[in-house]
């Protein structure tokens, strides 16, 4: 396991990438009872995912990630090449529409939400953000004279450019000004100091407690970084603002079954229904293929792909 680690390390996979592949591949062994992969084939790899699928019920996506994560065992780190596993089938995803939320459901939700957690909310909603892109925000990425966010290292490790809202950059700077005192609080105590990517903190003396490096949404607490003995501020956790937004959607008496991913679909649904091009959506939302973006025509709201049932025509209710 140590080796995989390592190896998901040198080819700069994301830490989220590295957790779930090595869950994965601890969860194939233990079933097959320790045994070791090179001693196994084919058939255990396949009894392995059915069991997935039949007694877990797990959905296609979850099936198809422990699968990549088996093949990247065997591929990259034991470097064996064996036939059948090119021969191996992926599970077949269903199409799901997202949830989308109209513009008075938004408005509605919003206003249920306490601080930080609507201000990440307008952000999810008013940037397209995903919720760790937002909670991972260092202070640098925000440009208010351009109103543009830049988001770092996203989804597929590409940087992108989004737009920055107008209504919420007078909040966000209040919120900034209160990070800014925390943090020179946290320096005062001989805290101040945050995780650098890239190990750019043997590359930059000192970013790691300069302000322009300092998360946008720092945490409530600090912990002490065991290797330097630095006392560090992670970013707030997604749980928090997950829970915060389950509350709000109950508070707000709404009947869909929202999330904070669901205000990046409305991002999108509602660009679309303004008449914005699906190209310029695609980037705002930093989709690899415009294939992912044209789902948002699906959901307009304008009727089932903007048909006009016969029955509106008839007059009668």
């Amino acid at each position: 396991m140590e080796v995989m680690r390592t190896k998901l390390r040198v080819q700069h996979r994301s830490l989220r990438t590295e957790q779930a592949y090595c869950a994965w591949v601890e969860r194939f062994l233990r079933f097959h009872s320790l045994r070791h992969p090179r001693e196994m084939g084919a058939p255990e790899v396949q009894a392995f995912l059915n069991q997935l699928a039949v007694d877990r019920h797990v959905a296609a996506s979850t099936q198809n990630q422990a699968l990549s994560a088996i093949l990247y065992l065997y591929k990259q780190v034991l470097e064996i090449e064996m036939p059948w596993l090119e021969n191996l089938v992926h599970a077949r995803k269903s199409v799901r529409l997202p949830v989308v939320l109209s513009r008075a459901e938004v408005r509605a939700l919003l206003p249920c939400l306490h601080h930080p957690s609507d201000l990440v909310a307008r952000l999810l909603y008013g940037s397209g953000l995903r919720l760790l892109e937002c909670l991972s925000l260092r202070i640098k990425d925000i440009d208010f004279d351009r109103a543009a966010i830049v988001v770092r290292q996203g989804k597929g490790n590409r940087d992108r450019q989004t737009v920055l809202p107008v209504p919420i950059q007078e909040p966000l700077r209040r919120h900034l000004e209160a990070v800014r005192r925390q943090h020179q609080s946290d320096i005062t105590s001989g805290a101040g100091y945050v995780a650098l990517p890239n190990a750019l903190t043997e590359k930059l003396r000192g970013a790691d407690r300069d302000w322009p490096w300092q998360w946008v949404f720092p945490a409530t607490r600090t912990y002490v970084h065991a290797p330097t003995g630095k006392i560090r501020r992670h970013h707030l956790h997604e749980t928090v603002i997950q829970r915060d937004i389950k509350q709000a959607v109950r508070d707000a008496g709404l009947s869909k079954r929202a999330t904070p991913h669901t205000l990046r679909h409305s991002f999108a649904t509602h660009l679309l229904e303004d008449g914005y091009d699906i190209r310029t959506i695609q980037s705002l939302l930093g989709h690899r293929d415009v294939r992912t973006t044209m789902i948002y025509t699906h959901v307009l709201g304008r009727g089932a792909l903007g048909v006009r049932s016969p029955l509106d025509g008839l007059g009668e209710h």
